[in-house]
């Protein structure tokens, strides 16, 4: 899964793939780990946990709402 546009569906869609693999993950660790295979990090901010892209750095949404 790669997100290559900005529209809603693709963020909602890369917010609940992360949601998902957090699931399967025994760690934060893990978790952030498998993220950046697939192009994704996770960032701390004064708003929380959010999902970005790691090749603009662009944020994609809140992990904790």
């Amino acid at each position: 899964m790669h997100l290559t546009e900005t529209g809603l569906t693709d963020t909602t869609e890369a917010l609940a793939f992360a949601r998902a693999e957090r699931r399967s993950c025994l760690s934060d660790r893990e978790w952030r780990f498998r993220l950046q295979g697939y192009g994704y990090d996770i960032r701390q901010t004064a708003r929380g946990r959010m999902l970005t892209m790691l090749t603009s750095g662009r944020e994609l949404g809140a992990l904790d709402a």
